[in-house]
């Protein structure tokens, strides 16, 4: 693994859709013992500032163009309230390249309506924001038997997630990289989608 992960940055991203994701990438604090955190490079169309949909301020690391499928384990595409436009189209290409050669792709929320778009739902097992949504924003569309109503759906190298599911998107992305243990993860997602104690100390004890 390159330990590296691509986070694709634009203009209305829907941050807190990945928040909880980027926070456990970048401080590594439940990772396996003895592996390192990952290393997040934000990805821009250019290198110039964004502004996120809450407001935040982020100057990409680097430009698409910059981009090398073989140093990445993971392409990640937050939602958005632009994903129906072409100014998408490069990023949506690059994820595309990246499925062909084996490389991760998780993408949630407006983020799956781009990948509907372009063709890359037509024929694996997807969810969304909902199915009858999709079909009427993607006319293009054809993959509705492959649509699950599940939060988060994994098939091959493709994680989708619906945009009320950034707790179970943060589980398929953090499973298929494989930095957490089977017991820490799931401790972990019980703790923040239940908030009860007990399971903050599973999660505490799953580290020692």
């Amino acid at each position: 693994m390159n330990n590296t992960v691509y986070l694709y940055v634009f203009d209305t991203m829907a941050d807190w859709e990945i928040g909880y994701l980027t926070a456990e990438l970048n401080s590594g604090r439940y990772y396996k013992k003895g592996q390192a955190p990952s290393k997040i490079i934000t990805v821009g169309l250019e290198k110039t500032p964004v502004t996120t949909m809450g407001g935040l301020k982020i100057l990409p690391d680097i430009k698409l163009d910059e981009c090398s499928i073989e140093s990445t384990d993971i392409l990640i595409l937050p939602g958005g309230d632009t994903w129906t436009e072409t100014i998408h189209q490069p990023i949506l290409k690059f994820a595309e390249r990246c499925l062909q050669e084996g490389v991760w792709v998780a993408a949630i929320c407006g983020a799956t309506i781009g990948l509907a778009q372009t063709g890359l739902l037509d024929s694996c097992w997807h969810t969304s924001n909902d199915r009858e949504y999709l079909k009427m924003i993607c006319p293009t569309y054809t993959g509705e038997k492959y649509y699950k109503m599940e939060f988060a759906v994994t098939d091959g190298k493709l994680i989708t997630a619906s945009g009320t599911a950034p707790l179970e998107f943060s589980v398929h992305v953090l499973n298929a990289l494989g930095v957490f243990s089977s017991k820490t993860l799931d401790a972990w997602y019980s703790f923040h989608k239940t908030q009860e104690s007990k399971y903050f100390y599973e999660l505490m004890n799953s580290i020692q």
